[in-house]
């Protein structure tokens, strides 16, 4: 996998992210919201590991 490749990867799942924090705002998520946060959680640590290792 090419490095614009991994770019595009990555900017996909943060727009994915950003459908994960309004599913968190559903009063209706019951028990699924602690999956949600920890996807999130997940997410942000991955996240910040490629900006950590590609942007140094």
């Amino acid at each position: 996998m090419d490095a614009q490749t991994l770019k595009e990867r990555v900017a996909e799942i943060e727009v994915k992210r950003e459908s994960l924090v309004r599913l968190l705002d559903r009063s209706d998520l019951g028990a699924l919201r602690i999956d949600v946060a920890q996807a999130i959680e997940e997410i942000d640590d991955l996240l910040e590991e490629f900006k950590r290792t590609f942007n140094s």
